[in-house]
């Protein structure tokens, strides 16, 4: 069992930046990769960008590539998702993930944990 907890969402203006957290507990010791989605209003949930338990960045959405960089700190069992240059196609509910996958996957329904999301607001 992981429980995932995200924070750091908020209302942000175009063009200004948000660093995400996600905080794991539980069974963290079992080498699982992680994760960071993204749902809309009306759309499906998508993957933003993954990450295996040794720090590799294996996967990064086109549409966040260069403005997003996902990390994570195992000595503080917490991922991160640093956004700048925010634009209000942002705007969403971020969700982190964890994963037993050797290799992380893309597709939402392959994970195993989710945390409850964080609502991130970009205004115009």
């Amino acid at each position: 069992q992981v429980q995932l907890v995200e924070s750091g969402g908020g209302l942000v203006q175009t063009g200004g930046s948000l660093r995400l957290s996600c905080a794991a507990s539980g069974r963290t010791g079992s080498g699982y990769a992680m994760g960071w989605f993204r749902q809309a209003p009306g759309k499906e949930r998508e993957f933003v960008a993954v990450i295996t338990w040794t720090g590799v960045v294996t996967d990064t959405a086109d549409s966040v590539k260069g403005r997003f960089t996902i990390s994570r700190d195992n000595a503080k069992n917490t991922m991160y998702l640093q956004m700048n240059s925010l634009k209000p196609e942002d705007t969403a509910v971020y969700y982190c993930a964890a994963d037993r996958s050797f290799r992380p996957p893309v597709d939402p329904t392959d994970w195993d944990y989710w945390g409850q999301g964080t609502q991130v607001t970009v205004s115009a």
